[in-house]
């Protein structure tokens, strides 16, 4: 970078750079179809494999925004199923704070993402988990606070961290689809 180039956008950054590993695990999550039960059922297990291991995670992490955790709501809609959690698998945040924002906009991320699943989701099915979505401006306001956690960093490391944190956190989504 030089002296008079303007920092790297965050968000733009995150995009661009975890885009493969985000085309990754929706194919990880392809193959399930959330109009058969049993599909519905073992997507969800895949789920509860990955979300409380990364929001445990994040709950450690001091000075990211407060978010409200879908863990409940996972198992809320697993107990509906008369199905109990699984063992979370294993999952340490990279180093870093910048790590722990780049996760956060990944489980963040996926609300938007489970909106639309639940559309696929038959009547009669809970969908408390798929359909928790962001209350009105939360995620704009996550993510200006991601670029504004990037700007007082200042640095273009600060950002490679952040990248390394979403993409650990799109591989334990993506090992929990395979861990079926």
């Amino acid at each position: 970078m030089l002296l008079n180039d303007p920092p790297r956008s965050i968000v733009a950054a995150l995009r661009s750079a975890t885009g493969g590993d985000h085309d990754r695990v929706d194919t990880a999550y392809g193959g399930f179809d959330l109009a058969a039960p049993d599909s519905y059922r073992t997507f969800l297990h895949a789920h509860a494999r990955a979300l409380p291991a990364a929001e445990d995670a994040l709950v450690a992490v001091p000075g990211l925004p407060r978010f409200r955790p879908r863990t409940p709501l996972l198992a809320a809609d697993l107990a509906a199923l008369g199905e109990t959690m699984p063992p979370p698998l294993p999952f340490t945040l990279p180093a870093g704070d910048a790590a722990a924002w780049g996760a956060l906009y990944v489980v963040e991320g996926s609300r938007l993402g489970g909106i639309m699943l639940a559309r696929s989701v038959p009547d009669g099915q809970p969908t408390a988990y798929l359909g928790a979505r962001h209350l009105s401006g939360e995620w704009r306001e996550l993510l200006g606070a991601l670029d504004n956690a990037a700007t007082l960093a200042g640095s273009d490391v600060w950002i490679d961290e952040a990248i390394t944190g979403a993409r650990a956190t799109f591989d334990l989504y993506r090992r929990a689809a395979a861990a079926r």
